[in-house]
């Protein structure tokens, strides 16, 4: 295997994001730069940051490894990736940001009033962003490994690095030009390969995949395993619809649109880049099927998108495209690893570092938000770092599927319950927030603890959001409508601000 190219993929995408990182730093000055790039961000540029920081190491490298192993049932991940901003649009997107918050504990507080329902969701939102960092982190060592055969660790360390100079440098308006670089080269370095590869396969006569009963299993997109099986993929539709308004590093984006309207734009715009984008990772597992049989048996089914041009096309061709996915690759993780930390960081920079400054006395100006910012980023990356270099393998595309599901089964009921049911009372919401966090939380930890199960226990523990979130919604509705004499006095003025055009205000 010769290592150069995939090396020299790699060098180049961590320089082209450090420089434009760099570059975009100069115009970074004050707080809200950091947090919201100063609300300014144009529909089209944030839609394509969004896709970069949206599209991870699951997205790039889990879904072909998946659909390779278990077929078409597997494509529920990218519909589900893909159809959550179909429903982020029509219920989230542009009273989120008419909210004028800068992290989802600040919209927590200011539609309930409450610094318990802060520290509830302040305390979710590092859960959420740590666990979905883990996946990236594991990622980078695998594309490092596979590519260039360095050791396991080296990947999240550099994937780590890179991001903390990045977000540390410049915040969401530096990494904001990153991310939007970074999607269109996860594009290109999974579009190209793909073309050749087809053109290798029309001319070997465009084989079948595999042999005629296991392409007819592979090809039917239903649950296999009999009732475990069903509910588990509509466990699934539910993670994955839901989730995606709950994940903070979603969210936190459209803060940065100049407004409503803007938000709506952007989100139509995503829905577009990513429909383009995952119709190429099962194109990926079919040819996976048709000449990398051998992965999937060896257990390497993660690094089909890597290992595929060799396989194809032994020699220098192969490898001059192993180098440029490898690159996407790669940048996959930098993009979203960025995009969590820049969640996280806030969060912490906000809830954490910030209110231990205030209690020393030295509460400063606008520059000691930048500097609790720094602070948070560095402990929103050093965590998950840690415990991925200590809990290695623990696969790339289920541990994004679980932090879906417990974005979805807290985030998910508080946004569209704060944002179109006056009545939520900042009792129902801890309380919702409370049951959904702990009991996805105890089915995550549960299964990545003791891994995999079969039957019924299996089920409900790998996939909880099908019980999780009806729970967490009835939850907040059951103790709202037993608390209702305490709805916040301000939460009929407060949801028409949500839901006025800014154009309607005076």
């Amino acid at each position: 295997m010769d290592v150069l190219p995939g090396v020299v993929g790699v060098v180049l995408v961590t320089v082209a994001t450090l420089a434009i990182g760099t570059w975009r730093q100069r115009f970074s000055r004050t707080t809200s730069d950091f947090f919201v790039a100063s609300r300014s961000v144009r529909p089209g540029l944030n839609a394509s940051a969004i896709g970069g920081e949206y599209l991870s190491g699951a997205s790039f490298l889990g879904v072909a490894g998946l659909l390779l192993v278990f077929g078409a049932d597997m494509l529920w991940y990218p519909v589900g990736f893909t159809a959550g901003y179909l429903l982020l649009l029509v219920l989230v997107a542009a009273p989120l940001r008419r909210s004028g918050a800068y992290t989802l504990p600040d919209f927590a507080e200011a539609r309930f009033g409450s610094r318990t329902v802060r520290a509830v969701c302040s305390v979710l939102v590092v859960a959420v962003g740590w666990l979905y960092l883990l996946p990236q982190f594991e990622g980078a060592g695998i594309t490092l490994a596979a590519s260039v055969g360095a050791p396991r660790w080296v990947g999240p360390v550099v994937v780590g690095a890179v991001v903390l100079v990045g977000v540390g440098s410049g915040g969401m308006r530096s990494i904001t030009f990153v991310q939007a670089f970074q999607y269109w080269l996860k594009l290109t370095a999974l579009l190209v390969p793909l073309a050749v590869l087809l053109v290798v396969w029309v001319g070997d006569g465009a084989p079948a995949p595999a042999s005629a009963p296991d392409t007819a299993a592979w090809s039917l997109p239903i649950a296999s395993g009999g009732g475990p099986g069903l509910y588990a993929t509509y466990s699934l539709i539910v993670a994955t619809f839901l989730g995606t308004m709950g994940l903070p590093h979603v969210v936190v984006r459209f803060y940065t649109n100049p407004d409503g309207g803007a938000a709506r734009r952007t989100t139509l715009a995503v829905l577009v880049l990513l429909g383009v984008f995952y119709l190429l990772p099962p194109a990926y597992a079919f040819l996976g099927r048709v000449y990398g049989e051998g992965l999937a048996a060896a257990g390497r089914a993660d690094v089909l998108v890597l290992e595929l041009p060799r396989v194809v096309l032994p020699g220098l061709a192969g490898e001059l495209l192993t180098a440029l996915v490898t690159a996407g690759a790669f940048a996959a993780f930098l993009s979203t690893s960025s995009g969590l930390a820049v969640a996280v960081a806030g969060v912490l920079g906000q809830d954490v570092v910030g209110r231990s400054r205030l209690l020393r006395g030295r509460e400063g100006d606008g520059l000691s938000g930048i500097g609790a910012f720094r602070v948070g980023a560095v402990l929103a990356v050093v965590v998950p770092l840690a415990v991925s270099l200590l809990t290695p393998d623990v696969g790339v595309a289920r541990s994004v599927g679980l932090a879906f599901a417990m974005a979805a089964s807290t985030f998910c009921p508080l946004l569209v319950l704060g944002i179109w049911w006056r009545g939520l009372t900042a009792a129902g919401a801890v309380a919702g927030l409370v049951v959904g966090g702990c009991g996805c939380g105890a089915a995550i930890g549960a299964t990545l603890l003791t891994g995999t199960r079969g039957g019924w226990t299996g089920a409900l523990l790998e996939q909880p959001a099908a019980w999780s979130v009806p729970l967490a919604v009835l939850v907040m509705v059951g103790v709202s409508l037993l608390t209702a004499d305490r709805v916040p006095p301000h939460a009929r003025r407060f949801l028409a601000r949500l839901h006025t055009p800014e154009s309607a205000r005076p």
